[in-house]
């Protein structure tokens, strides 16, 4: 096959590369933009096949299919931090949701059929309510943050793509996933960082948080790869599919697991610029309709994940 994974320096866009690589048969090629940070992607780049593009550079966009001529794209480049996208919502808008529609045109104007993945989220859901738990593919979607509006437009722009002009398009509602090369602003790696800046005495021993009563459901970015190759390989065209553990863990809780993993011995203060304007309380849900179509299931248990994120960050902060 050849593969294509736009944002493939990403956290996500890195371990997918990997998971191909590992199967040893594929050409694989990724975009990255000029100024993407490439820790994640160094022991690869002689492996794969790196285009500097920017999606919502449609030229761009277009240089990268007609160099690449897929048989799978892995769509994942994005702006994917929630609070970011508070302070710059129309940066997230124009990455998010121009970025997929140049790639949707691009391939319709150089006739090409690829399958195509459409990374979406459960911050789709947004406010969700009590007696809505597990969350199903059928749930309203009530987002609550410019991100979240991005992806269900990024996910509703799959269908209407798929409906009115055939592309091959399979769209997916992860679910929280973390693990080692996780961003340092998302919640298990800004937890994870701060814990070893403590326990090498660097920091003061006080780790400053956000919300920790919100509860997410979480798995093994590894895992969440996984199902998206399982999604082009097994799933049907058209169709959406959550991607989940089915177990929910309080922010506080997954703290209390990390600090564990420590001999720091410290103290949790909130920050209030880590608090949002309005926040998703509860994100549990289910994935019967993705295991039904495709077999696959959860393998890495989470204590593991985040034993696993703690050596990454034990590597990089010295």
């Amino acid at each position: 096959m050849r593969i294509l994974i736009t944002g493939i320096s990403g956290f996500a866009g890195s371990h997918l590369a990997d998971y191909f690589l590992a199967e040893g048969k594929h050409e694989i090629f990724g975009t990255i933009k000029w100024r993407s940070r490439r820790e994640n992607i160094l022991h690869m780049e002689k492996k794969v096949s790196l285009v500097e593009c920017d999606i919502t550079d449609a030229f761009a966009v277009k240089s990268v299919l007609e160099k690449s001529k897929p048989d799978l794209v892995f769509h994942l480049a994005a702006q994917s931090f929630v609070p970011f996208s508070w302070h710059a919502p129309k940066a997230t808008l124009e990455t998010n949701i121009i970025g997929e529609l140049n790639l949707f045109e691009c391939v319709r104007e150089l006739k090409l059929d690829p399958m195509i993945h459409i990374a979406g989220s459960s911050e789709e859901y947004g406010m969700v309510h009590p007696d809505e738990i597990p969350i199903t593919e059928g749930n309203p979607l009530r987002p609550l943050s410019p991100y979240a509006v991005s992806k269900v437009a990024q996910d509703f722009l799959g269908y209407q793509y798929f409906k009115s002009y055939g592309l091959r398009i399979v769209r997916t509602r992860a679910f929280n996933h973390t693990g080692p090369r996780r961003g340092e602003v998302f919640v298990t790696s800004t937890f994870a960082r701060q814990l070893i800046e403590i326990e090498l005495g660097q920091k003061e021993p006080v780790l400053r948080v956000g919300n920790l009563n919100a509860v997410r459901d979480f798995s093994d970015v590894r895992d969440v790869v996984r199902a998206y190759a399982f999604a082009l390989e097994k799933g049907t065209p058209g169709e959406v599919y959550n991607i989940a553990s089915g177990e929910g863990t309080k922010v506080g809780d997954l703290l209390d697991r990390l600090v564990a993993l420590t001999k720091a011995n410290i103290k949790v203060e909130q920050d209030p610029a880590r608090m949002r304007p309005s926040d998703v309380e509860l994100l549990i849900g289910s994935a019967e309709k993705f295991k039904k179509a495709t077999g696959w299931k959860p393998e890495i248990p989470f204590d593991k994940t985040l034993s696993d994120l703690m050596d990454y960050w034990r590597s990089v902060v010295k």
